[in-house]
């Protein structure tokens, strides 16, 4: 569970700002950011949606405890491939879990030679989704749960890059 500071600090730390430049941004002491970085005291609403907005999330990714779907990370921000991975998780109906971790840089090599998740992950359920079309993604600064699926035999299938 990510508290509204942890994710205040991933958000700051994404677009490569320290704290005083996050406060200059909203108006506030360095002090204040420190706070709600560190789950001291929380910004007051009009500086939740001037955080929202300035990093391009909605109120719900900030305050629930619930993981991002997707987020766009502009061109400045974005890590290097080495540093991410691609998570796939499978989750059967009859209770069986498959998680694969996987990194991206292993991911261009395997879009590049032709590999396909089925092969990675070993489950059937990844055919159809493309590597390329992931590896493309992601290079345009695509983070997050890029796909959800669920199979006509309720299988589970979940994407996520970070």
């Amino acid at each position: 569970m990510k508290t509204l500071g942890k994710k205040i600090t991933e958000l700051r730390k994404k677009y490569n700002m320290t704290q005083d430049q996050l406060a200059t941004e909203m108006n506030v002491s360095s002090q204040a950011v420190s706070k709600w970085e560190n789950d001291l005291s929380i910004p007051d609403i009009p500086i939740l949606v001037e955080l929202s907005n300035y990093f391009h999330v909605s109120l719900d990714d900030l305050l629930k405890n619930e993981e991002s779907e997707v987020v766009m990370v502009p061109e400045n921000a974005r890590k290097s491939l080495d540093s991410m991975m691609l998570r796939i998780l499978v989750h059967s109906k009859d209770g069986n879990k498959v998680r694969v971790n996987v990194p991206m840089s292993l991911i261009k090599l395997g879009a590049e030679i032709g590999i396909d998740l089925p092969q990675i992950s070993g489950n059937k359920a990844l055919q159809g989704i493309d590597l390329n079309q992931i590896f493309s993604l992601v290079e345009q600064g695509v983070l997050g749960r890029i796909v959800e699926v669920e199979s006509a035999d309720g299988d589970t299938v979940t994407i996520e890059v970070e």
